[in-house]
């Protein structure tokens, strides 16, 4: 929005000619996030715990240490959201469809996040994971309409090899719903300890923000060797937006957690960095980039599969951090462990841009 209001103002006041350049507008969409987090966290969450009164946010498969955080608010991802689309709506360009197809697909899972955490707050045991599935799915297959309309290239890069490029056709469209529901799912799933998403949601918020600015930049797009995305720079200001409103929900949400992300949070973020990944052609990468998302959705894939098929538990408890919990692990010492392998797993994914 400033972008449009000033930028045009430049010809007579040259410091607006600064509005031109998405290094700026990132840095700024960063701050105004952090900004408006820090300021509305604490109203925000006595609002939620208002709302919420005496009823129960812990569910009962978890660790019986978790019984003592009943009456933490939950739905903290109204903050995040909040924060994030404020910030992103006034410095992204907004003559960009791909601006609006990004909005739309975070509010979209975000109402569907909204749903489950307010019908678990009635007592009406949320919604089913079938009926959270299909919405989660309908959702996903329009996204994948709406960027084969934006004129999003349908191949599949694959990392390492820079020649091979598979294309899909209209396999895109589903393969686009495989990819938000499963990312959006994956940080639900995450979400069970104070910190333990958002932390890695930071690492993938910063790291994606590198790959949409060589995305969107021809010469760097160039020399790396990777698929030139017009447009792809304007995803900066999101990735910004999404890195200041999780590290200012860090603030309140770290341990011990003054208020829960929720499903309305963690659909959300899920569903907003499954798509960046899409448009700016890294989809793969996104095993490695959030390698603690994948890794806790599949120790819950192999726990339900070992006891279908064997009646025996691989696991303690599913996901993987109540394991390490009921192997003796503090919380704490679970969550800055995870969120140093997603460092370190950023990091290798970065390191791909120059294995060609």
């Amino acid at each position: 929005m400033l972008y449009h209001l000033l930028y045009p103002l430049h010809a007579e006041i040259g410091v607006f000619r600064v509005f031109k350049y998405t290094s700026f507008r990132v840095f700024m969409a960063i701050l105004t996030a952090l900004f408006i987090g820090l300021v509305f966290g604490r109203p925000v969450i006595r609002f939620l715990k208002k709302k919420q009164g005496q009823a129960s946010n812990i569910r009962q498969d978890v660790p019986d240490s978790h019984l003592k955080k009943s009456g933490t608010p939950t739905m903290g991802g109204i903050l995040i959201l909040m924060t994030m689309i404020i910030s992103y709506l006034l410095w992204v360009r907004l003559d960009l469809y791909l601006t609006w197809i990004c909005l739309a697909a975070t509010i979209g899972f975000a109402f569907i996040g909204l749903m489950d955490d307010l019908s678990k707050l009635r007592k009406k045991g949320g919604l089913t994971a079938r009926n959270k599935f299909l919405l989660q799915a309908w959702l996903s297959l329009l996204i994948g309409l709406m960027l084969i309309g934006a004129g999003v290239e349908t191949y599949l890069v694959v990392p390492f090899l820079k020649n091979l490029m598979i294309p899909m056709g209209l396999f895109f469209i589903p393969f686009v719903a495989f990819v938000l529901v499963a990312s959006s799912n994956a940080v639900n799933l995450t979400d069970g300890l104070d910190g333990l998403a958002i932390g890695p949601t930071i690492v993938a918020s910063v790291t994606y923000l590198i790959f949409a600015y060589v995305a969107g930049n021809a010469y760097f797009a160039n020399y790396l060797q990777i698929p030139f995305v017009d447009g792809a720079s304007e995803l900066c200001i999101l990735c910004g937006a999404l890195f200041g409103s999780a590290l200012s929900f860090l603030w309140f949400n770290t341990y011990p957690a003054q208020v829960f992300m929720g499903d309305i949070g963690s659909l959300s973020i899920g569903g907003t960095i499954g798509l960046i990944a899409i448009i700016v052609k890294q989809e793969l990468l996104l095993i490695l980039v959030g390698g603690i998302f994948v890794l806790e959705a599949s120790s819950v894939i192999i726990q339900v599969l070992s006891y279908r098929f064997t009646g025996k538990r691989i696991f303690k408890m599913a996901p993987i951090h109540h394991h390490f919990e009921l192997k003796g692990w503090a919380e704490p010492k679970v969550i800055v462990r995870f969120w140093i392998i997603s460092i370190i797993l950023a990091i290798l994914s970065l390191a791909t841009l120059k294995l060609r």
